[in-house]
């Protein structure tokens, strides 16, 4: 009995001698949550006008704070350029994109063998303007309500391109035929549930067979002040298509289309590859400048000659849609005995930081 007296005597005691120390680390930790719970979130209220009314405040306020920091660097920029120092370095923000990973097959504008495998490629003749682009269009056996539509505004995107239906020939006599007719690419438009779901893009008469799966289509009709397109060769850019396998796609895209471009028809038709997305978009640009404040108008040729001031506008033609490929195959369609050059599969799949293209 005497030694359990004695151990609760102690343990009261070192309890005593504790609470004098952590008192200050105590103040701490309760300063700490009053002012979190001083910092009313807008999650944390539940009244619906009450806390959209903070979260437009919150919002404006995050605004005017960038506003006064971006304010700040041009000052800070403009007085450096001054005194004839170097202006202070731009902070980079970190994306997915510019902290992807490494990958050995980046092209290198001093890459000698990529050179030579581009001069004798399949699509060489067709770039160098030996041959002229000649596009075959057709659909699966199993037509859509939408492909119809589709494909229209694909021959008015596309020059010297054609359609013809489908029916019951299989793909490989097509595919002949089409070599004897002196087409330098076939264009397969696959549907799944009457929706557009796939392309598949054969270089003739050796290949390559591109597979992409087509998604986020959106036909001219459903585009905002949309535009009429003209009969113009247009310009044609690609962009971040910066690996052997993005190159090969790319010039792929590119001998679709002619090389030499009418400008006056001001028509752009862009691939742009983010994250192995390849995204379509048509535009036309249009001149027009500003006789008074508020009020625009068409300008002619002799008004740009004049020098007056002119803005740029871009205006959407369609179609808008998203492709990201599926498989690279070397020659033309082969189901059975095909060789891949580029297959996707999911285990590749190991990070959000590695692209392909």
């Amino acid at each position: 009995m005497g030694g359990e007296k004695r151990k609760k005597r102690d343990r009261d005691e070192n309890s005593d001698d504790g609470g004098h120390g952590d008192s200050s680390s105590k103040h701490h930790s309760s300063s700490t949550i009053d002012h979190k719970q001083s910092q009313i979130l807008p999650s944390m209220i539940k009244n619906k006008q009450k806390r959209s009314e903070i979260h437009s405040k919150l919002k404006h306020q995050k605004k005017v704070d960038k506003r006064k920091k971006v304010k700040a660097r041009d000052a800070a920029e403009k007085r450096a350029v001054e005194l004839g120092e170097e202006p202070p370095a731009r902070q980079v923000p970190r994306t997915i994109e510019n902290t992807r990973e490494a990958d050995e097959t980046v092209c290198k504008p001093d890459d000698e063998e990529l050179f030579a495998e581009i001069e004798t490629d399949e699509f060489s003749a067709v770039l160098k303007g030996e041959r002229a682009p000649k596009v075959m269009i057709t659909t699966c056996r199993y037509h859509s309500t939408r492909g119809p539509e589709f494909i229209k505004e694909l021959q008015q995107v596309i020059p010297n391109s054609e359609y013809y239906k489908r029916g019951t020939y299989d793909l490989k006599k097509i595919v002949t035929y089409a070599t004897k007719k002196d087409y330098t690419s076939l264009i397969v438009v696959h549907t799944n549930r009457r929706e557009p779901d796939a392309l598949l893009i054969i270089g003739l008469p050796d290949g390559p067979t591109a597979h992409f799966k087509l998604s986020k289509l959106v036909l001219r009709k459903d585009i905002k002040n949309h535009g009429n397109p003209t009969s113009h060769w247009p310009e044609l850019v690609l962009n971040n298509f910066t690996t052997r396998l993005g190159c090969r796609v790319g010039r792929m895209m590119q001998s679709l289309f002619p090389q030499n471009p009418e400008f006056r028809g001001r028509r752009v038709v862009t691939f742009h590859n983010q994250r192995d997305y390849i995204f379509f978009r048509h535009h036309r640009y249009v001149f027009e400048a500003k006789e008074a404040k508020g009020t625009e108008s068409k300008t002619t040729e002799k008004e740009l000659i004049a020098g007056k001031k002119v803005i740029a506008r871009l205006q959407e033609c369609g179609p808008r849609f998203v492709l990201k490929l599926i498989s690279l195959q070397h020659g033309t369609f082969d189901s059975k005995g095909g060789e891949f050059e580029w297959n996707h599969k999911p285990e590749m799949d190991t990070s959000r930081r590695r692209f392909f293209l």
